[in-house]
């Protein structure tokens, strides 16, 4: 795995775990790797992944069944899911608003753009 510098690696991992989520890839109720086989994938430390499981708990996006395993929470994708859209709004939103006035892109534009992004 390639991680950044700019971010601690297990905040990286929740990350790619919940556009995982987002994108269906883990449903609800279904079990994900384990701490080991997580953090060999992954090529970190198993206690990087422990760390990422404890964060993602606390959000109740996965929950452990002891001696079974980690499963995707039943309501993880909509945590995710709005957590992700609040984010967005607060951070990215504004940047792509500026930026839109400032370059004078109109709507119309901006849709065929964004309709174009979505066939690929």
């Amino acid at each position: 795995m390639q991680f950044t510098e700019s971010q601690a690696i297990y905040l990286q991992i929740v990350k790619i775990i919940e556009e995982k989520i987002l994108r269906k890839e883990w449903t609800e109720e279904e079990r994900i790797p384990s701490v080991r086989d997580l953090a060999v994938a992954m090529e970190v430390n198993p206690n990087t992944v422990v760390r990422t499981y404890e964060i993602l708990q606390q959000k109740e996006v996965i929950y452990n069944k002891r001696g079974i395993g980690y499963f995707v929470s039943e309501k993880a994708y909509s945590i995710v899911k709005d957590e992700w859209k609040k984010n967005f709004k607060e951070q990215n939103l504004p940047e792509f608003f500026k930026n839109i006035s400032l370059l004078d892109f109109s709507m119309d534009e901006i849709s065929l753009l964004y309709k174009q992004y979505n066939k690929q």
